[in-house]
């Protein structure tokens, strides 16, 4: 089917706010995900487990395109099930002191055949929940 995902808020922060909160790990923690080994530099590779200590999950991504403010865009794969990747795109759309930010998770028919937590339902509702509500709640308090 190749339909990607695709999650949009309306974030009231400048872009150059939201991107600090999207590109520095100290920042992160606090809304995302715990990752250690992030570097904002194209080529790099990083890797999250989901929070709560289980770390059942492996997430591995690396940074495919950088336009600082603007746009981030990263693989995203589970190396413990699949050597197949999908790409998450992360845009901001400024709109005065807000921002609209735009996320597209592109191939993820690639792990249909991973059982139910890998489905385009656990996703959608993941990256609303990420997006809508952890992200949102962050960077408007």
């Amino acid at each position: 089917m190749n339909t990607p995902i695709i999650v949009q808020y309306t974030i009231n922060a400048p872009a150059e706010k939201v991107w600090k909160a999207l590109t520095d790990k100290n920042e992160m923690k606090s809304w995302y995900f715990d990752i250690q080994d992030f570097v904002l530099e194209t080529g790099k590779i990083f890797n999250f487990f989901e929070p709560g200590g289980e770390n059942k999950y492996h997430h591995q991504a690396e940074i495919l395109e950088i336009i600082p403010n603007q746009k981030l865009k990263h693989t995203w794969s589970y190396p413990d099930f699949s050597s197949l990747k999908t790409t998450v795109t992360w845009e901001l759309l400024p709109e005065g002191d807000r921002t609209v930010v735009k996320l597209n998770h592109e191939g993820i028919e690639n792990f249909e055949d991973l059982g139910e937590a890998f489905s385009r339902e656990s996703f959608t509702g993941g990256w609303n929940s990420i997006l809508g509500q952890s992200l949102k709640e962050y960077l408007e308090k």
